[in-house]
């Protein structure tokens, strides 16, 4: 039985020159380590009454989906733009080298809803953070946010202000 860390591989020069990119593909295709690792990740929320779970394009879907089913809790994509048919709320944020948009179908979520926010790595912050602004657009409660890996030395965590919680099952 491998530990979930040893299931992520580590390949340096992705996507470009000086990135070592921490590749979930061969966690996914370990029936038992994504078993293993979705129940570590709904560990910290099982108390919550987690009633809706968001994931983030594209492998937040992944994930999201797996704990939103481990919570007993619905399933809402935070998708890229133009992915969803209208209408849908959206929300710009800044990246390190230009913008992009998030957006969610409207009437995906109900104000007074807890819901949880799920993605696979938190690097700078940037989309996590756009899509908490997103989400909570919705009258809804954020009780939380998990990412699977956390990039420690990208200090995302520093842009996750305020009091709700933000857990990672790795750091790296």
């Amino acid at each position: 039985m491998n530990p979930i860390e040893d299931l992520i591989r580590a390949v340096p020069d992705f996507p470009s020159p000086g990135v070592l990119f921490r590749d979930v593909s061969p966690l996914l295709a370990d029936a038992a380590g994504f078993s293993r690792c979705i129940e570590q990740l709904a560990a910290p929320w099982r108390e919550h009454d987690v009633q809706a779970v968001c994931g983030i394009e594209s492998r937040g879907f992944i994930f999201g989906a797996a704990l939103a089913r481990e919570l007993g809790a619905g399933f809402v994509p935070v998708r890229k733009a133009g992915k969803l048919p209208p209408p849908v709320r959206g929300v710009d944020y800044q990246l390190e080298y230009g913008s992009d948009r998030l957006e969610m179908a409207v009437g995906g979520l109900h104000a007074g809803e807890r819901v949880l926010l799920v993605d696979d790595v938190l690097a700078t912050g940037g989309t996590l953070v756009a899509a908490r602004t997103l989400v909570e657009q919705s009258g809804v409660e954020l009780v939380g946010a998990a990412v699977v890996i956390e990039l420690a030395a990208l200090d995302g965590r520093a842009r996750w202000a305020g009091d709700v919680p933000l857990q990672a099952l790795l750091n790296y």
